[in-house]
């Protein structure tokens, strides 16, 4: 297996675990306001091999608690199981960060119990979804059946969702918290423009439209927050 990226040590990407952060390639989606598209579109090269990820977290027994496995879409990946394993044989927690459109990995993982925590995005209301993740046409019943298994509760999780003004408005919201009503949590992010950012002339939201979305979100999920604000 081919590892595209390793933050050795991070205080944010494990919620209340001092943790490294993996990244895979590949991805299904193309969101324009991805900030890892050198991994969505395969241009950025490995910069290590499985075992040498391994050789790291062996090394770093004792001071990290958790591994955040992303990408890309780490669920693409059909290794991902044996790596997870690999993983939480030397003592690691593991995260998922993953877009939801692959629930029978995301079923094999839980049904595994190897994962303890688990973000999915959820990209814009029903009607946009397909417009949001770059694509002419798409089903959301894959993305329905992962917000279903996580919300029976196997493991610790986060919904989240990446706001960009010019694509989301108050209606989204009130149709999201529709589609999550009822989970444990939920994040609000505001877009921050980067280099890597695969398309220009896309913007955060005022911080007045955040408060007025997060507002909406709370109808619907009680814990839902804005992630990134002092």
């Amino acid at each position: 297996m081919k590892i595209h990226g390793l933050v050795k040590m991070t205080l944010l990407d494990f919620p209340g675990k001092v943790a490294c952060t993996v990244f895979l390639g590949k991805c299904d989606f193309r969101c324009p306001y991805c900030h890892n598209f050198e991994l969505v579109d395969g241009s950025a090269p490995p910069v290590m091999e499985k075992e040498d990820l391994m050789a790291f977290l062996s090394k770093r027994q004792g001071l990290l608690d958790g591994v955040a496995i992303t990408g890309g879409e780490p669920c693409l990946n059909p290794g991902l199981p044996g790596l997870l394993e690999e993983i939480r044989a030397l003592g690691y927690m593991t995260k998922l960060d993953t877009n939801g459109n692959h629930p029978a990995m995301l079923r094999e993982l839980l049904d595994k119990g190897l994962l303890d925590y688990v973000a999915m995005d959820i990209k814009n209301s029903p009607g946009k979804y397909a417009l949001t993740v770059g694509r002419k046409e798409l089903s959301l019943e894959p993305v329905m059946e992962s917000i279903g298994l996580l919300m029976e509760g196997r493991t610790d999780y986060e919904f989240r969702t990446t706001v960009v003004d010019e694509l989301h408005e108050a209606e989204d919201f009130e149709e999201m918290g529709r589609l999550i009503a009822g989970a444990k949590r939920y994040f609000l992010q505001s877009f921050t423009d980067r280099e890597t950012v695969p398309f220009a002339n896309l913007h955060a939201p005022s911080s007045e439209k955040m408060e007025e979305y997060v507002t909406i979100a709370r109808k619907y999920v009680k814990d839902a927050s804005l992630r990134g604000t002092d």
